[in-house]
């Protein structure tokens, strides 16, 4: 029997709800992702809440709040303490993603469903890896390995591979086949034939233009609006699609030679695109070799001006302007406000680059027709005053208080407790109930008091009065007192309670709006109001999410070919829709599991591992394939000594067997290797046709049981001519032949 693999939903299927899946291999229960929404419903965690305490390991895909937005809470609230990993910049951009909204909604609410504390406490236990970083687990996850690979959507977003035994599950969602100006596309059509492949129905039903035409008409829009002296919002997310914008707006400007301002607004700006100008080497080919050869970093940004504070832009001259606030919802955060003031003046545009989430404002907006009046609600922190200032100070005091007294009753109780062990034979004795002074303690810790104030009643065990004597245990050796490396090491929590919390930039430093209102410890209340918005601006959708559409799904489930599928986090319309595509032309084992349904989807294949002996391997020719080594391999089956599986020589000469050719053919990459030998080619009715009369295609085995294309042939067709051979020759060369 294969590997044990059972995928349970816990948020995420049939909708677009958070996403969140349990998948347990061999009993190793994995959380991959643990998002949450911008309405931050506890009802939607209630099955996670369920398993939390199962977790062995967290893996995280993206940096945003549908893929990590309850991890503070899951930690805090539901008994969820397992090691977390993700890339570098979903650790970093993760953080910053959540102090923009825990930032943003404590400026307009009571929020206490996490603090900033919890957040950073949550980041502490991640677990940073590189993309491609193999990494073995130990204990319970012992032969376990998972690997980070480039999903395309966000920066540092990531296809989780999970192997054991030889067996993969890939898990991937939200990627991204199209090369971008700060991306690179995905690598999931490098991995073919996995046991298991979990991925997303989120865009099946949805086809995009061409990039480049994409851009020139979203930089057109921007420009119209600006030339007709409006504003226009772009409503973004904190630390992840907005990177792309900004890229294309950079870009837009240059090439138009426009002066228009742009900017950046939310509660950890700076700090954001501090960090994104270190992570150069996490992002597009074209990015990275512009900064090798020039030293020219892209996020050097030259039209776009940062803000931390809406103050600021109420400071900017007056004029048409371009502003991408956080957050992409509408819900809260300066777009928000933003939104409110703008929406009445049908000069301004308020274009939104991804689908809103369901429920809130921004996806009200984005119906057909939009509505012409919304209600919104309107809230701000102001500070006390008069009566709710005293009671306010009155409760704090009482609070105070309480927590002195019941301080003193521990230290009390610790004494008694101290007392009591002492009293049975020690005779360095201080009476309880003396008064020894708080802030005199020795060097061995508030357990001891070292000083008599009062005097003190001798234990009727002792012979005589002693002041307290503290032995020296300490050990020695020929070069002094042994110590302890470890004492001296300053822990990471210690250096984190120490730093500074909020918008943080990498140099420690705090945002000064952050820093505002995380410090500023005067008492202030919410104040709400209802408003009826009419909106008159101009509502504008371009999809700029940064995810494969539903065309280019298809041709990559067909070319990974997955033993079994699992689908998770899409309409149920778009679900069904992928579902029986692949069942027609990708796998026969399609699963689309409820909420907390457990699927098994363990491999029907039967692994086992085998020693080569010495006699066997030291007559092996191997080739080199890429990272590899390959040859083929005739052998016997038997048991060693301690009763493992060898293969061994055979005892007599092996059969012949048919040739293989190993290797992956793209034809895009030998249309160009003809040309480079001086053949003429061009594609024709998807073959490749070379010269005059010989054509190249790539077609599915027919015999594959389900439809897959897990096995592909290349058929080469024309008369048997010199082209014909001199073709053939040059396609064989592409292959490795064992």
């Amino acid at each position: 029997m294969g590997t044990s693999v059972q995928v349970t939903p816990l948020c995420g299927v049939y909708n677009e709800n958070p996403l969140s899946y349990l998948v347990s291999v061999d009993g190793f229960n994995f959380l991959i992702d643990c998002g949450w929404n911008d309405h931050f419903d506890p009802a939607l965690l209630q099955p996670l809440s369920r398993v939390a305490s199962t977790i062995d390991a967290v893996l995280i895909s993206h940096p945003d709040t549908l893929h990590l937005g309850a991890l503070p809470y899951a930690m805090k609230q539901l008994g969820l303490s397992a090691p977390v990993y993700s890339t570098e910049p979903v650790y970093r951009l993760g953080l910053l993603t959540m102090y923009d909204q825990f930032i943003a909604r404590k400026q307009v609410s009571e929020f206490d469903l996490f603090t900033l504390d919890d957040i950073d406490s949550a980041f502490q236990v991640v677990t940073r890896l590189t993309y491609s970083q193999n990494h073995h687990l130990s204990g319970k996850g012992e032969g376990i390995v998972i690997a980070p690979h480039v999903a395309g959507h966000l920066l540092g977003g990531t296809l989780w591979k999970i192997t054991k035994d030889g067996e993969d599950v890939i898990y991937a969602v939200d990627f991204n086949h199209r090369k971008e100006r700060h991306l690179n596309g995905t690598i999931l059509e490098s991995f073919v034939r996995p046991a298991v492949l979990i991925t997303d129905a989120y865009n099946a039903l949805n086809n995009q233009p061409y990039r480049r035409q994409k851009d020139k008409e979203f930089g057109d829009t921007i420009q119209k609006t600006l030339r007709a002296n409006g504003n226009v919002l772009l409503p973004v997310d904190t630390a992840g699609r907005v990177l792309e914008l900004i890229q294309i707006l950079e870009w837009y400007w240059e090439e138009e030679s426009l002066n228009f301002p742009i900017f950046f607004l939310t509660y950890v700006a700076s700090s954001t695109i501090d960090y994104i100008k270190s992570f150069l080497e996490w992002m597009s080919d074209s990015i990275a070799k512009s900064f090798e050869h020039t030293r020219n970093n892209a996020f050097l940004l030259k039209h776009v001006t940062l803000l931390i504070n809406k103050s600021e832009l109420d400071n900017a001259p007056d004029g048409p302007k371009v502003v991408l606030a956080s957050m992409a919802s509408l819900e809260a955060g300066y777009s928000h406000d933003i939104f409110v003031e703008w929406a009445t003046d049908a000069k301004n545009l308020v274009l939104f680059s991804e689908r809103g989430q369901f429920g809130t404002l921004a996806r009200m907006l984005q119906a057909d027709p939009p509505p012409k009046a919304v209600k919104v609600t309107v809230s701000k922190r102001v500070p006390l005053t008069g009566d709710e200032l005293v009671a306010y100070e009155e409760e704090q005091n009482r609070k105070k208080e309480e927590a002195l007294k019941a301080s003193l009753l521990k230290e009390e109780q610790s004494k008694a407790s101290h007392g009591t062990d002492n009293d049975t034979g020690d005779p360095m004795i201080i009476d309880a109930s003396s008064n020894v002074a708080p802030d005199v303690v020795g060097s061995h810790g508030g357990a001891y008091r070292d000083i008599f104030i009062d005097g003190f009643v001798p234990p009727s065990t002792s012979v005589s009065p002693m002041f307290p004597f503290y032995e020296n245990t300490s050990a020695w050796d020929d070069f002094g007192e042994v110590i302890n490396p470890d004492d001296y090491v300053i822990k990471d929590e210690d250096m984190d309670q120490s730093a500074p919390h909020g918008g943080v930039d990498v140099d420690g430093k705090l945002d000064e709006t952050a820093a505002n209102l995380i410090l500023d410890m005067k008492p202030s209340k919410v104040v709400s109001n209802e408003l009826t918005v009419q909106v008159k601006c101009s509502l504008h959708y371009m999809d700029f999410e940064g995810r494969s559409d539903g065309r280019s799904i298809k041709s990559i489930l067909s070319h990974v070919a997955p033993l079994k599928l699992v689908l998770v986090h899409g309409t149920a319309e778009a679900t069904e829709h992928i579902k029986q595509h692949c069942l027609k032309n990708v796998c026969p084992h399609v699963y689309a599991p409820q909420i907390e349904e457990t699927i098994d989807v363990t491999s029907d294949l039967c692994a086992y591992k085998v020693q080569l002996s010495e006699k066997l391997m030291s007559n092996v020719l191997f080739k080199k394939l890429g990272d590899y080594e390959i040859s083929w391999l005739d052998a016997d089956v038997g048991k060693t000594e301690n009763g493992t599986l060898s293969l061994l020589p055979l005892s007599k000469a092996a059969l012949p067997h048919k040739s293989v050719l190993v290797g992956d053919l793209k034809m895009a990459d030998f249309k160009q290797f003809l040309s480079s030998k001086g053949i003429q080619v061009e594609f024709a009715g998807g073959a490749l046709r070379c010269g005059e009369y010989v054509t190249l295609r790539k077609v599915s085995d027919a015999r594959q049981k389900g439809g897959g294309s897990g096995t592909q042939q290349v058929v080469i067709e024309g008369p048997l001519c010199e082209d014909y051979y001199k073709i053939r020759e040059l396609l064989y060369s592409q292959f490795y032949l064992l």
